[in-house]
């Protein structure tokens, strides 16, 4: 694929998240949307650059912050809306939520709003694509919280020992909820533990899609011919409340001020900056206009769509 492609790409996932996110935000206080909201926004530069590198025939799991993943993953945003707003038209028909997406055609198989949840499930997707033959990888999504959890290196451990190729990407804001790092972790450095095990390591702090675009490419790369997992620790800075619609800077646990490098380096802007060397503004300006269509469009349908009948309530149940 052309650098001019990819680049598009990349700003078509950045640009849908941050605007149905806005979207969100806009419209969340009128109390249609019952679902916790668990917001991507500032990081939308891991899902767009991993989703971009990752193939067809590969899978992807994610945590309660799925809306990047999400739409990263399958670009299409009538599904998305309908199950924020709880409606039978939306991919689990209203019964999941923000926090329990899925799109088994595109390879998303699940988000979960269980803390590390989704590691293991992970692993059980490699092990059997690995048993079947597949040359495809996983890459299983999760908050720097997930790695004070024991399943975490239970699951790194034995994704090494069984030769598991599984992505183990670290989205690192720096916060378990409200609390920094340094008040949970007795080690200073993540990387140079995973180092230790049977696996390749990346990390970066970068907010440029294109750059972890880089980066996952060879990830996916080196799990395959290493026939090994790989851990990306991938820093970012979340703009709004760990779960909600608003800032909240004046919580006391973390500062504006804090905030504001960051928000210099946004990768909805420097992904903007980066298709610019590509297309024409006035190019740039139509896609974001068909982009801004697309999401208003499925907010609407999403709004009129009738909610599930109650018998909803006992399907899809296992037992």
């Amino acid at each position: 694929m052309k650098e001019k492609e990819i680049q598009l790409g990349l700003y078509r996932k950045v640009y849908l998240t941050r605007r149905a996110e806005d979207l969100i935000r806009a419209h969340y206080l009128e109390d249609g949307m019952k679902t916790p909201m668990h917001m991507s926004t500032g990081g939308e530069a891991i899902s767009s650059g991993i989703c971009e590198a990752l193939q067809a025939e590969d899978q992807v799991l994610g945590t309660y912050r799925s809306h990047a993943l999400y739409l990263s993953r399958t670009g299409e945003s009538d599904l998305f809306f309908a199950e924020m707003y709880g409606k039978a038209t939306g991919m689990a028909k209203g019964k999941g939520g923000s926090m329990h997406l899925t799109a088994a055609d595109e390879g998303l198989i699940c988000t979960s709003a269980i803390v590390a949840s989704n590691i293991p499930v992970a692993l059980g997707a490699a092990f059997a694509n690995k048993m079947a033959g597949k040359e495809s990888v996983v890459a299983v999504f999760f908050g720097d919280g997930a790695i004070d959890e024991g399943v975490f290196w239970e699951s790194l451990n034995a994704a090494c020992l069984m030769g598991l190729r599984v992505l183990f990407v670290c989205e690192d804001n720096g916060y378990a909820v409200h609390i920094p790092a340094h008040k949970r972790h007795g080690y200073q450095s993540i990387t140079t533990i995973v180092s230790g095990f049977e696996c390749d390591v990346w990390q970066s702090d970068s907010t440029d899609a294109w750059q972890i675009y880089l980066l996952a490419q060879q990830a996916r790369a080196a799990a395959i011919q290493n026939n090994r997992p790989g851990f990306l620790h991938l820093k970012y800075y979340r703009y709004l409340e760990h779960v909600g619609v608003f800032e909240d800077f004046k919580a006391g646990y973390r500062s504006r001020t804090e905030f504001e490098p960051w928000l210099e380096r946004d990768p909805v802007k420097i992904q903007r900056e980066n298709l610019l060397r590509w297309l024409t503004e006035e190019a740039v300006l139509l896609l974001e206009k068909q982009i801004d269509q697309q999401i208003e469009t499925s907010l609407q349908r999403a709004m009129e769509a009738p909610f599930a009948d109650h018998s909803e309530l006992l399907m899809d149940l296992y037992a």
